[in-house]
């Protein structure tokens, strides 16, 4: 632990008077709680999105219990457990950089919290997607892999290591304006909320944080569901039932769904996708600015 990044103890702290790597623990510890306990929510999600059809949330929560009982609403998370935590550190120390950087001494400039996002959601894809592929396949239907190794493995030795990045593109092609609308929809919520309840500018209360991410979550979250039917098609392509697609073109794949589904088909899972993204992105802001407030508190009591 000595040799890790000892640029550390002798860079300056931002904005916020944190210093990097606290910026990736709190977004770390943020992204695990955030995505283990909105982990069934989102295996509906896959379950309906994955196949072509018309499946509504309570036929796949009805159909995950009967044949599997409470234990398939996890199957996979332990491929969540592997990737939430460093990508989410990634994406929130990416995001504080960026955004200091960009906002050239204004920190309410929504555009740089835009931008910040976009470049936060491009690093942290690259730690994500391949995890997220494992995770997917292991929430199908009577998934054909024992478990996260065996996922991996077979993976690599059947289909090559692309088949873990086939989805990448355009899983940042939907974060990215995701990531956008997220980032800014939050700082602008959050301002909107401190301004109703002035009392709370030095000690900003949990409500506010998690009001600001649940509106941010759900809005971003329905905006981009026609991205998101199109990177879970790619990643469980040719598992369980699921079709194989002959190239990862957003566009062909897209015209595949709306051929097979009608446009409605570009929606499928909105409604899971909205309800795991409201409360999953109130609980990520909650514990990432409370890991926050933790370690400024630390700070001024060693000072």
């Amino acid at each position: 632990m000595v040799d890790f990044h000892p640029e550390i103890s002798v860079s300056p702290p931002t904005h916020d008077g944190l210093y990097f790597w606290q910026f990736m623990i709190a977004g770390s510890i943020a992204g695990s709680v955030e995505h283990m306990t909105m982990f069934p929510v989102d295996t509906l999600k896959t379950r309906i999105q994955a196949i072509g059809g018309s499946s509504t949330v309570r036929q796949a929560l009805g159909s995950i219990l009967k044949m599997e009982g409470p234990a398939g609403l996890y199957s996979g998370i332990g491929a969540m457990g592997l990737g939430a935590g460093p990508a989410h550190a990634v994406y929130f120390s990416v995001y504080e950089f960026c955004k200091e950087g960009f906002s050239v001494g204004n920190l309410n400039n929504s555009l740089a919290h835009a931008i910040s996002g976009v470049c936060a959601t491009v690093a942290s894809d690259a730690v994500i997607t391949p995890m997220d592929v494992v995770k997917q396949r292991l929430q199908l239907k009577s998934s054909p892999y024992k478990g996260v190794g065996d996922c991996v493995r077979r993976i690599l030795v059947e289909e090559g290591i692309g088949a873990l990045y086939a989805s990448y593109r355009t899983t940042v092609l939907m974060n990215a304006p995701y990531t956008a609308v997220h980032f800014a929809t939050y700082e602008a919520a959050k301002r909107g909320l401190k301004e109703v309840s002035p009392g709370s500018d030095n000690d900003e209360r949990l409500i506010v944080h998690a009001t600001a991410g649940a509106a941010a979550g759900s809005l971003a979250a329905a905006l981009t569901t026609p991205l998101d039917v199109v990177k879970t098609r790619l990643q469980c392509q040719g598992v369980c039932g699921c079709d194989r697609f002959s190239s990862s073109s957003i566009g062909y794949v897209l015209g595949r769904v709306v051929k097979q589904d009608g446009y409605n088909g570009l929606m499928k899972g909105w409604i899971p996708r909205v309800f795991f993204h409201a409360p999953a992105a109130a609980i990520c802001w909650s514990t990432y600015e409370a890991s926050k407030t933790f370690f400024q508190q630390l700070h001024h009591s060693n000072n």
